[in-house]
């Protein structure tokens, strides 16, 4: 998933991809990270729209939050995006809210080989 892989560029904090589709008629799947600071947050972010817009061809349908950058929230219709500070993130619980929705394996990239090998 293009979103995930954003975060994960952005060295988003315990990423994790829910699918919605079942519970929520909105939406098919939440995005849902951390970033260690309001500017980390940011980052990812614009990491997340960038990325779409240039990989997918698709620009969010909503951007909320930007202003305190504490909880971003990015809709592309299919995928809602939540990027949030700690607090936040502890504070709303999604994961706990939604717990009843299939969590998805986020692909990890490989790690290069070293050189000379």
């Amino acid at each position: 998933m293009l979103a995930a892989s954003a975060v994960a560029s952005k060295k988003g904090i315990d990423p994790l991809v829910l699918d919605v589709a079942d519970t929520l008629v909105i939406t098919s799947y939440f995005v849902i990270a951390s970033g260690s600071s309001d500017r980390q947050v940011a980052a990812i972010a614009d990491a997340v729209e960038d990325t779409l817009r240039e990989q997918a061809g698709i620009k969010p349908i909503g951007r909320e939050g930007e202003r305190e950058r504490k909880w971003i929230l990015l809709d592309f219709a299919d995928v809602v995006v939540h990027i949030f500070q700690p607090e936040e993130r502890e504070f709303y619980r999604l994961e706990k809210l939604w717990s009843d929705a299939p969590r998805l394996e986020i692909p990890h990239d490989e790690p290069a080989p070293a050189a000379g090998s």
